[in-house]
């Protein structure tokens, strides 16, 4: 029993061990097609070949996925044509595979010079400094941070300079609002002003000279005329009044009487008188 059970754990670690040899096998001939298919492109790429090229690292990345030579020789090939967000993708592909600090540091540069490229200067001068960490000595890289360094340094004075030309644009167009308030106030104080001198003018018009309203004067002159309506009427010129005429007649009534008493006492001289007698 003892013995059958040592064959089995004999052939269980056998197993696993063929397998584990099959599975380095099958890596090592990815490695190598890789390997190969990255010689195939850069020959194309020093040829100018660059559509080859690409074809070419893009096979070796699908052989092993982590070949840091593929991505980086594609990253190389997509910048030299100018397309810039390839090349980034690829070349930062390749910082996280890459287990050496050479690779890492010509990954970091390349990525700092896209970055230059599309005026991204601060992101360029982190990129530098990253390559810088891999490789202290390289020259290029440093002179190409104090490059990155002067363009950050650039935009940051040209980005304060819009940011004040935005506050004064913002402040000019407040303080027109405010002219324009002001602007706008004054006028409609000037149309009340207006309106208030037009309500003076019309309340002036309905006055007369001594400052009486011409309503008054004229709800007074139609208490004059009913107050005539209830006078009695007056004598035109050339005409004699009622009373006139009643002295009038009263005068001739008495001249009358007059004449008549004087023709009667006329009348009594011519006759004699009769005495009294003595008794």
């Amino acid at each position: 029993m003892k013995k059958l059970l040592f064959y089995i754990f004999a052939l269980i670690s056998i197993s696993g061990f063929s397998q584990e040899k099959d599975q380095e096998k099958q890596e090592l001939m990815a490695l190598k097609k890789a390997n190969n298919f990255v010689y195939e492109g850069n020959e194309k790429a020093v040829n100018n070949d660059f559509v080859s090229a690409e074809m070419a690292y893009r096979k070796a990345l699908s052989q092993q996925a982590t070949s840091v030579a593929g991505a980086y020789n594609l990253g190389t090939s997509y910048y030299q044509e100018g397309s810039y967000n390839e090349a980034l993708y690829r070349l930062q592909q390749a910082t996280k595979n890459a287990t050496s600090k050479e690779e890492k540091h010509k990954a970091f540069h390349n990525i700092g010079n896209i970055l230059m490229k599309e005026n991204k200067c601060q992101e360029a001068v982190d990129a530098y400094k990253n390559a810088l960490r891999n490789n202290p000595s390289d020259n290029e890289t440093r002179y190409n941070l104090a490059l990155a360094k002067k363009c950050a340094e650039d935009q940051k004075d040209e980005q304060q300079d819009d940011n004040k030309d935005d506050q004064n644009k913002d402040q000019n167009q407040d303080e027109q609002k405010d002219d324009q308030d002001k602007q706008d106030e004054g006028e409609n104080k000037d149309d009340n002003q207006d309106q208030g001198d037009q309500d003076k003018k019309d309340g002036d018009d309905q006055k007369d000279d001594q400052g009486k309203s011409k309503e008054d004067k004229k709800d007074q002159g139609k208490g004059d005329d009913q107050k005539k309506d209830q006078q009695p009427p007056q004598p035109q010129p050339g005409q004699l009044s009622p009373q006139q005429v009643k002295n009038l007649l009263e005068a001739m009534n008495n001249q009358e009487q007059k004449v008549q008493e004087k023709i009667n006492a006329e009348k009594q001289k011519g006759v004699k008188v009769q005495t009294e007698k003595d008794w």
